[in-house]
């Protein structure tokens, strides 16, 4: 099965397991994203249906593999004869999308929904460590107070003694002489 999907002003044909390049999305490399803009659902030996505009309820189900920047272009404008010329260049903000599943009624996939539940659990044991964490270091800190407390701080020295201790300034290098005028011959 097939769809055509219409995302960041531009339509892809997409099957199950394609990987496809488009204009950035939100969402992390993990997620899953659902493409309701269906222009088109297709089988092999049926007649494809076409939406007018959209097929409603029908939903493309991707997930994202990565956030990057596409290739570098350079925009060059010129004027002749203006004295005109303006050279900048552009990298656009993509998102590489793998297809889970086409789906025209527009039901999540088993798969993705397992995948986002232990995504949650694993937010939830990593926060567990860092209030462990977190507990454990203002205890850390209460211990430090203390000792600074016990020994008694030292003055700093005089500032004119920390200057004698640098480096003298680097000597400027000798300008250059201008070689001599040369001198016309008259005949």
């Amino acid at each position: 099965m097939f769809a055509v999907i219409r995302t960041g002003g531009k339509q892809y044909k997409v099957a199950k397991d394609d990987v496809i390049s488009v204009e950035k999305l939100l969402g992390e490399p993990g997620d899953t994203v659902e493409l309701g803009d269906v222009l088109m659902i297709g089988e092999d030996g049926k007649a494809p249906t076409v939406g007018t505009p959209l097929i409603e309820k029908a939903a493309v189900f991707a997930e994202v593999v990565n956030q990057a920047k596409g290739d570098k272009i350079i925009v060059f404008k010129k004027q002749r004869r203006q004295g005109y010329r303006r050279k900048r260049g552009h990298r656009q903000d993509l998102t590489y999308l793998k297809v889970l599943e086409v789906s025209p009624t527009g039901t999540k996939p088993k798969a993705a929904a397992k995948k986002a539940a232990p995504k949650k659990a694993d937010a939830d044991n990593t926060a567990k460590p860092a209030a462990k964490k977190a507990a454990a270091a203002p205890a850390a800190k209460d211990d430090a107070p203390a000792k600074e407390k016990a020994a008694p701080k030292k003055k700093a020295a005089p500032k004119k003694e920390a200057a004698a201790d640098t480096k003298p300034a680097a000597k400027k290098p000798a300008a250059k002489k201008k070689a001599p005028a040369k001198k016309a011959e008259k005949e």
